[in-house]
């Protein structure tokens, strides 16, 4: 491949006068179609791209391809840009720590970021007695080390999941992920002991019904009466408001049930808010709104604004179960993404991030409701809390046709479940932003319905 030289539309490229979206030339552009040429060239095969994107550089929602195209960005790189893209604040903090120390391994020698980030979570975390945190490089790696420490901590051998749950692609992650069949296709046999059972019924939610009395807890019930004790399980994992699933939003009575059914046998709830925890719902982790407390919470995505990072906090009594060496990683916690994640932390706090993503996330969600009110036959339903949206259309077709609009468009979406798009921007984003993207989702809604209902 040749070096693609990267165009320079403007010397003050993220300038605030500058219009965003502000597109100059086709979409993909002719760098971008030397840069996807190159990627396919050499990059796997399973890596899925939504559409051909190739982002140059980045500031608060903004983002501008290698083609000099400003883009509005609502997908925050899958929600994990949460303090928006180079926050100055962030940014200073890992030139700060790369100048001093990139790395040494927190899991043989005491690193002082790592228990400073550490001491910082746990002191978000959504619970009432004393807890321990470990720290790794993803979400994925949260959820191993998750499930570790529940078979660990409680010797019980079954674990428990939901249909629609994506947990990650490594193997025991893998096992406990259904959101899509391809994930666990040629890969048998998965992870043994793991069980699926219905999430929430987005319908019952939208229709205002008591969502604890679901499908549900028949599935957990007929578990327990025919397949397994319910003393041989040792946790149930559950995203408080599930993400690739389509973000469906349970209530609080499913939640609370899900607890006292756990609180009953002894099993421990794990929340996974790798994608709707650190500030996303408007609170610092979804499941604070629920009223529930979880025995082990994940975390990822958002906790470092963009580097990786990732952590599992769980009730002290749990993690102090196991002993030196049961669990540990080179990578995990690492001087600079543990920078990040204090300036992160540091950030939401001082900009009132979890008020604004309130704020802001009512406002878009109004307006998307208008956007369904207009297309009614299109729009099957829209969902979320803060700046966690989902709106779900008649079919697959219609939301990758939105999707794609919507790119065309100079917004950044993307799609989650079987048939809706899912907005995520970073909390940052203003009330001008969120007004001009949904003018751009609302033109890329007509634009597919109208295709769609004329054949296109």
């Amino acid at each position: 491949m040749t070096d693609t030289t990267l165009a320079e539309p403007t010397t003050d490229w993220a300038s605030p006068s500058r219009p965003v979206p502000d597109l100059r030339t086709e979409l993909p552009g002719p760098l971008t179609r030397e840069v996807v040429a190159g990627d396919q060239a050499i990059t796997s095969p399973s890596l899925p791209r939504a559409y051909p994107f190739a982002p140059r550089r980045a500031r608060g929602c903004r983002i501008e391809d290698v083609d000099g195209n400003l883009f509005l960005d609502f997908n925050a790189g899958i929600a994990v840009n949460s303090t928006g893209h180079a926050h100055p604040e962030v940014v200073r903090a890992v030139q700060d720590q790369a100048a001093d120390l990139l790395h040494y391994s927190a899991s043989d020698f005491f690193l002082p970021v790592y228990s400073q980030m550490c001491h910082a979570l746990a002191r978000t975390a959504p619970m009432s007695e004393p807890v321990r945190v470990f720290l790794t490089n993803s979400g994925a790696e949260a959820v191993e080390g998750a499930l570790k420490l529940a078979r660990y901590a409680t010797k019980r051998p079954y674990v428990i999941s939901f249909f629609g749950a994506f947990h990650g692609r490594t193997m025991g992650a893998v096992s406990l992920t259904s959101s899509k069949p391809k994930y666990h296709q040629g890969f048998g046999p998965l992870l043994p002991g793991v069980l699926h059972v219905p999430y929430a019924d987005p319908a019952k939610v939208a229709a205002g019904e008591d969502a604890s009395d679901t499908a549900t807890f028949d599935a957990l019930e007929t578990i327990f009466r025919h397949d397994v004790a319910p003393s041989e399980v040792a946790a149930i994992f559950v995203e408080p408001i599930q993400g690739e699933g389509g973000y469906i939003v349970p209530g609080a009575g499913w939640m609370r049930r899900l607890r006292e059914l756990c609180d009953e046998h002894g099993i421990l709830l794990v929340a996974d808010e790798v994608q709707c925890g650190m500030g996303r719902t408007g609170t610092m982790w979804a499941i604070e709104q629920t009223g529930v407390e979880p025995d082990v919470l994940l975390s990822a995505k958002g906790i470092a604004s963009g580097l990786p990072l990732g952590a599992f906090i769980a009730r002290a009594s749990l993690m102090e179960s196991w002993g030196t060496g049961t669990h540990g990683s080179t990578y995990g916690g690492s001087p600079v993404p543990c920078a990040a994640g204090l300036a992160t932390l540091r950030v939401i706090e001082s900009e009132g991030l979890l008020e604004h993503a309130r704020a802001v996330g009512e406002e878009i969600l109004a307006g998307l409701r208008e956007i369904q009110a207009a297309h009614p036959e299109a729009v099957v339903d829209v969902r979320g809390v803060g700046l966690m949206i989902g709106v779900e259309f008649a079919d697959s077709a219609l939301s990758a046709a939105v999707q794609q609009a919507a790119f065309e468009r100079g917004l950044l979406v993307l799609e989650a479940g079987e048939s809706v798009v899912r907005m995520s921007p970073p909390l940052v984003v203003t009330p001008e932003e969120a007004r001009t993207g949904l003018r751009l989702f609302g033109e890329a809604v007509a634009a597919a319905a109208g295709a769609a209902s004329h054949g296109g």
